[in-house]
């Protein structure tokens, strides 16, 4: 509290527990009155604060005064010569449990009253020396680490600073802690760690590390099994924790058989997990680099493992090819084998000697595993080939090239399949999506040609026998390279390529006019067929035309032609280009002899004449033109076009037809004129006719119209009267006929009335009548009901009582009374009312009948 000015009091009551600062003004010494008490200042003493509560540590509580008092041995505050109490200045002082106490002039409190620090258990305080001491003989010097371990509770001490609170580590099962040294210290298992240096603790439970030593990580186990394992690398040369030496560098395998669960060690580095080999009785692997008995690895060497086995790759060793299966070979299939280095086969009966480079092939059925000393070249498969299918065969010794065709066939183990090389326009003319007919240019058909593009290479088997299917009335010239022959196919057939065999293409003309290298084919079409072209003719008086033709050809082959003669159609590579070249140069000199005139009016006559020629007995054109190089027969020509390529001569025929046509039209014009003429006099006189009819008509009426007007004006001046008489007469007749119809409408209003209500009675009666007969009904049938239900019943009853009883019941008081007269004696008995009138004579009869019975009796 800061002092106050109490100069003008002078008498202070200071309760327990409390206490003021008194300055003596004439000593200048500051002392402290501590109550209960009533302090009376004197006048050259001064008061510097009110009384003030002394500090109290309560119980596991403690505080921090800064300059305190000094106290001698007795525990007694010193004072100085001038009775002022010694401070220790900038000393701090920790005071725990004790009595009430005040504060002297100068001391602070520097840490209020506080809770000591409890340490649980596995825990610990981190404490810092911040000056010397000397605690149970040892000395501690500044700058030291100590640990105050748990559970208990701290008291502070002034040479000692908190850095803070460590907390133990749990190790569970299948773990362990990483530690490492700060600085050279002891262990907790007492040995000693130089800084720096990393060891693992396994013991389960919880570790609290030592002031020197810091958690690297917790490691977790890796849990063996019998389908894995751990694959190590020793960092330096050390002992493991099973006592067994490791040299830097080395790997090992830790299996399940060593330990079920592994810690690598600070020195050891997990290079990976390692999976079981497993081999079924029809797999076989082969190991490089083996392991032998000792551990160390056999660089260079391999070795075979034949199924059922499970193994574990050791390190350094690898599987060459992976786990592979047994070549099982069936009748069809079989095996190309080469030996690596000298061995003895054993799987030959009787077993032979094989040499580096063999090669032998073995067919099934079999099982085989090949040794290490041999290598699988490849696997073959029988090749099953229909009659119109074939593969190339090359024997890799010789070079030799075959076909071979309609038959399934094996590859020898000194046979390979070969590629037949084919331009790629053969490819494409080869393609199935072709018609020969129809896409002979390439051009022609470009949907299908981005087809083929995309396709070709993936469908074309350069390994199987070149096939063409021959079209129909076509022809293919084959040609062998390694015999010098040439051999031609007539369609439908079917065409297969020998190894050394090609066919001739064909280069033909197309367009129009003419051009060269435009369709590309195989087959020669053989006709009939047409060529249309174009071409510029000039004739005498110097008129250029372009003529559009068109000729049918067909080529003359029959079967009774030799094989050269039949190749002659194959003798020029562009038939189409030729025969369009022969037929323009014809024509020209033909036209080139006559007129425009001429030539206009009878130009198929001429270019016939020019094509065929003349027959020199008939002096007609000849039917056909034959090109005796290639058997080309022309049998006819159609002109489809004649058009002028000079335009003065076009402006000509074209005023010249102009002409025509507006002469065709003014004759035209001039006979729909007088047509047109005609048609109008017919018009004016029938027009005439009807006006003078009209005419006649119109008297005939105007005669009626005076009559009518002559008897109304008659009728005007002497009917007045008669008009009156009429109107009344008719207002009479009108108001009869009024009260007619409203007596009618009365009378066919009361019918309805009546109608309607006869028809709601008589709705009404057949409603009630059909209630009372569905009522009725109703109760019909309840009757039935109720007496079948009686009828039921009683029969129920009777069924239950039986006959005999029911007998019994009805007779029995007949019986009782016929018992009672026979016990009377009497014979018999009428019994009546006295009413009812008797038949005697009747009854006498029988009671005499009776008698006379009795008597007989």
């Amino acid at each position: 509290m800061a002092p106050r000015d109490n100069s003008e009091q002078s008498v202070f009551r200071i309760p327990p527990y409390h206490y003021i600062h008194v300055l003596d003004q004439t000593s200048n010494v500051t002392r402290v009155e501590t109550g209960p008490q009533t302090f009376v200042k004197k006048d050259n003493e001064q008061v510097l604060m009110n009384p003030e509560k002394m500090v109290i540590v309560p119980p596991r509580h403690y505080c921090i005064i800064e300059n305190p008092i000094v106290r001698d041995d007795k525990k007694q505050a010193v004072l100085d010569d001038l009775g002022q109490v010694k401070l220790d200045h900038a000393e701090q002082e920790i005071r725990l449990q004790q009595d009430p106490f005040p504060l002297y002039p100068g001391e602070v409190i520097k840490v209020k009253v506080s809770l000591l620090k409890v340490v649980q258990a596995l825990t610990a305080l981190r404490l810092q020396v911040t000056r010397n001491y000397v605690e149970d003989g040892k000395e501690m010097k500044a700058g030291d680490e100590l640990l105050f371990e748990g559970p208990g509770t701290y008291i502070p001490r002034k040479e000692v600073e908190v850095l803070g609170e460590v907390k133990a580590a749990v190790i569970k099962p299948n773990t362990a802690l990483r530690l490492r040294a700060v600085r050279e210290t002891v262990d907790r298992d007492g040995r000693s760690r130089v800084a720096g240096e990393e060891w693992m603790v396994r013991r389960t439970g919880a570790y609290l590390p030592g002031v020197y030593e810091e958690i690297v990580s917790s490691i977790g186990a890796y849990i063996l099994t019998e389908k894995n394992a751990v694959h190590l690398r020793a960092l330096q040369t050390f002992t493991t924790s099973e006592g067994k030496q490791r040299m830097a560098g080395e790997e090992y395998l830790i299996t399940v058989k060593q330990m079920e669960a592994f810690i690598p060690d600070v020195y050891e580095v997990i290079e990976g997990v390692v999976n079981i080999t497993t081999l079924t009785n029809r797999q076989y692997c082969v190991i490089l680099n083996p392991v032998d008995a000792s551990g160390k690895p056999q660089f260079g060497a391999k070795k075979l493992v034949k199924g059922e086995k499970s193994f574990f790759l050791q390190p350094g060793e690898m599987l060459e090819n992976g786990v592979q299966n047994v070549y099982v070979l069936g009748d069809n299939e079989g095996i190309v084998l080469r030996a690596l280095e000298a061995f003895k086969d054993e799987f030959e009966k009787p077993p032979k000697d094989r040499q580096p480079g063999d090669k032998w092939m073995l067919q099934g059925p079999l099982e085989y595993i090949p040794p290490v000393e041999v290598e699988v070249v490849c696997e073959r498969q029988a090749i099953p080939l229909h009659e119109n299918e074939g593969i190339y065969v090359r024997n890799t010794k010789n070079g030799q090239v075959r076909a071979v065709i309609g038959q399934t066939y094996m590859l020898g183990e000194d046979e390979e399949l070969w590629d037949k090389s084919l331009p790629a326009i053969v490819k494409t003319l080869l393609s199935t999506d072709r018609d020969a007919a129809a896409d002979r240019g390439d051009w022609i058909n470009p949907s299908k040609k981005k087809k083929m593009d995309s396709d070709d290479e993936d469908d074309w088997d350069p390994n199987k026998v070149v096939t063409f299917q021959v079209p129909h009335n076509a022809a293919v010239q084959i040609y062998d390279y390694k015999s010098k022959k040439s051999r031609v196919v007539f369609g439908p057939d079917l065409v297969m390529l020998g190894p050394d065999e090609h066919f001739t293409q064909l280069s033909l003309s197309a367009g129009k006019p003419k051009k060269g290298n435009k369709i590309r084919s195989i087959a020669l079409l053989l006709g009939p067929d047409f060529t249309t072209d174009q071409i510029i003719v000039e004739t005498a008086d110097h008129a250029r035309l372009q003529l559009e033709l068109s000729y049918n050809w067909h080529f003359q082959v029959n079967d009774s032609m030799s094989d050269k003669e039949k190749s002659r159609i194959f003798s020029v590579a562009d038939f189409v280009g030729d025969l369009c070249k022969a037929m323009a140069s014809r024509i020209r000199g033909a036209v080139s002899s006559v007129s425009f005139d001429d030539f206009h009016k009878n130009s198929a006559l001429i270019i016939q004449q020019a094509v065929f020629g003349l027959d020199q007995e008939t002096k007609k054109p000849r039917e056909h033109l034959l090109f005796s190089a290639n058997n080309l027969a022309v049998t006819s020509v159609d002109i489809k076009s004649v058009e002028p390529v000079d335009q003065r001569t076009r402006d000509s025929l074209q005023k010249s037809v102009t002409l025509a046509i507006e002469i065709t039209t003014q004759s035209q014009e001039a006979a729909a004129k007088r047509e047109a003429e005609r048609i109008e006099q017919e018009a004016k006189g029938k027009l005439e006719r009807q006006r003078i009819t009209d005419e006649a008509l119109a008297e005939k009426e105007r005669k009626l119209l005076i009559s009518l007007q002559a008897e109304s004006a008659a009728v005007e001046s002497t009917g007045q009267a008669k008009a009156e008489a009429i109107s009344r007469a008719e207002a009479s007749k009108i108001e009869a006929e009024a009260a007619v119809a409203a007596a009618r409408l009365k009378a066919e209003a009361l019918k309805i009335e009546t109608d309607s209500e006869l028809e709601r009675m008589t709705s009404a009666r057949e409603a009630d009548i059909k209630f009372t007969l569905e009522q009725n009904k109703m109760e019909v049938e309840k009757m039935q009901e109720m007496a079948k239900i009686e009828s039921d019943k009683f029969k129920s009853m009777v069924d239950v009582l039986g006959t005999e009883t029911i007998r019994a019941i009805a007779s029995g008081p007949q019986d009782q009374q016929v018992k009672l007269l026979q016990s009377l004696g009497l014979q018999s008995t009428l019994i009546t009312d006295g009413r009812t009138p008797i038949n005697l004579l009747n009854t006498a009869t029988g009671l005499l009948g009776s008698l006379n019975q009795g008597s007989v009796q």
